[in-house]
């Protein structure tokens, strides 16, 4: 499906190398002053722009066709169109019977039965991910407003580590400097060893992957809903609708198996007449709900699949066993760029989940 969302509902259409992308939003409401700088600047975090991306760079110009009128929402579905103008297709007319190990090709093929559009991915490619820093523009800036901060670094790249952020303490300024930086960490010191690392595998025409780790703070205790719609069903959901993402964990994630009860559970106590929790291990989150401590999230981000290096498929025509070396304009790794889109997910996310009627009634 390409619409989600449970309270504002988002319509993503257009493929990688077709003439337009867009979204449209519905359910957004009315009097909201569209803040061009925010989503121009969203935009620009997401494009490559250094010699550790792809040189395929757009402009990402957009125009606005439904939904606002003297710069502000009429509440009517609000419709982003985004133009496509630096594709060279020619470098995918190998690829339409000879599936790219680790893309979508293949089950794509047999899931449309060969009429999917192979060029860049089609509606699988990284480029819409720019209509998800659409929305996520939009959601910011509201959420601003109401105090509530996103944030995200790079936590790994390869095997080169980041420091994490402190569960407990997280401020406004961390958050405000991660978002600033096209290359996000807490400690810049593994810059330079990250991007050499991005560099190698670049050289010998292969890819690396990494986490991001990210961080909600200031959302308020008792946000969400049990089982199917808790937080982390919906954050999770809109970070595996990224291209790329292939794990989510909240908090302490899979390491807090290995603890005992003892150890991981977050007792409470009182501060300034607020309540807390001594530790963070369960990230912010308790029975789908928020406690009012950051909620914490990492995403796995698989190399990207596009190398240069040979590699066997095989050819759909011929029903024989082939090889590929895959020609154009890739990332070396995205876990750099694909930071920023993870941010506007989950502002998305967290706007949606606060613009349940029952949450607004409480306001």
């Amino acid at each position: 499906m390409n619409t989600y969302g449970q309270n504002i509902k988002i319509t993503l259409f257009g493929e990688s190398h077709g003439e337009y992308l867009g979204i449209t939003i519905d359910g957004l409401g009315s009097g909201i002053q569209i803040n061009h700088q925010i989503i121009k600047d969203a935009l620009t975090k997401r494009r490559p722009k250094s010699i550790y991306s792809t040189s395929r760079s757009e402009a990402d110009e957009y125009n606005i066709i439904s939904g606002v009128y003297e710069g502000k929402t009429t509440g009517a579905p609000l419709t982003f169109l985004i133009s496509n103008q630096n594709t060279i297709s020619s470098d995918y007319s190998t690829l339409k019977n000879t599936p790219r190990p680790s893309h979508a090709d293949y089950p794509a093929h047999i899931r449309y039965d060969g009429f999917n559009d192979p060029r860049g991915g089609g509606i699988f490619s990284g480029r819409i991910t720019a209509l998800i820093v659409i929305i996520g523009a939009l959601a910011k800036q509201i959420l601003n407003e109401k105090g509530i901060y996103i944030g995200s670094h790079i936590k790994s790249l390869h095997n080169i580590e980041d420091e994490s952020f402190d569960s407990i303490d997280i401020n406004k300024s961390l958050i405000q400097n991660l978002e600033k930086e096209d290359f996000p960490l807490i400690n810049k010191q593994v810059e330079i060893s990250m991007k050499e690392e991005i560099l190698k595998a670049k050289e010998t025409e292969n890819s690396v992957g990494g986490i991001v780790e990210s961080a909600i703070i200031n959302l308020p205790a008792g946000v969400g809903d049990p089982l199917f719609l808790s937080i982390e069903s919906q954050l999770s959901s809109l970070l595996f609708s990224i291209p790329s993402i292939k794990g989510v964990e909240f908090g302490d994630g899979f390491k807090i198996s290995s603890l005992t009860g003892s150890e991981a559970n977050d007792s409470y106590y009182y501060v300034n007449n607020k309540i807390q929790t001594r530790t963070n291990h369960n990230g912010g989150i308790l029975g789908g709900l928020s406690t009012g401590m950051p909620i914490i999230i990492r995403a796995a981000v698989k190399p990207t699949p596009s190398i240069g290096i040979r590699q066997s498929t095989v050819d759909l025509s011929l029903k024989q066993d082939t090889f590929l070396e895959i020609k154009g304009r890739h990332d070396p790794a995205i876990v750099n760029r694909v930071v920023h889109v993870i941010n506007s997910a989950l502002y998305f996310g967290v706007l949606d989940i606060l613009s349940s009627p029952i949450l607004k009634g409480k306001e």
